[in-house]
């Protein structure tokens, strides 16, 4: 699997903060994104209390295919390169990582998992699907 998930440093994220652009929404993980507003968002940062909840892999994908929102969604809080692939999967199109997570390390979490039998929020179609159509 090809790494299209965009890593962020600390320090640019914080110089992206969500109160400088309006265009911006940070939801905490307990929203439901079923009821709120898309109109004139471009990005959506999801937060991640801690590496053990995973609420916000839930609220990507509801925003990816039930919303259809197509901006940037963006993992913050407790990130480990451990939840890249999945984030990716789920429909985050980047990434702030935790300070002690190494990036360079991030490239062999994408190369350990080169394709997968289900679909996900990028891409719909299961690979048997993918196969009988060529």
């Amino acid at each position: 699997m090809d790494l299209h998930l965009l890593l962020i440093t600390a320090a640019d994220h914080q110089a992206q903060a969500a109160a400088a652009y309006p265009g911006v929404l940070a939801l905490a993980n307990d929203i439901d994104v079923a009821g709120i507003s898309l109109e004139g968002v471009e990005r959506i940062d999801l937060h991640f209390p801690s590496f053990a909840d995973g609420r916000a892999f839930s609220q990507a994908f509801q925003l990816r295919r039930r919303r259809g929102f197509a901006g940037e969604i963006r993992a913050t809080g407790d990130v480990l390169i451990d939840q890249l692939v999945q984030m990716q999967r789920t429909g985050f199109n980047s990434a702030v990582l935790r300070a002690d997570q190494n990036p360079a390390h991030a490239a062999r979490q994408f190369a350990r998992f080169e394709r997968y039998y289900q679909g996900d929020a990028v891409t719909r179609a299961p690979r048997f699907q993918e196969a009988a159509a060529t």
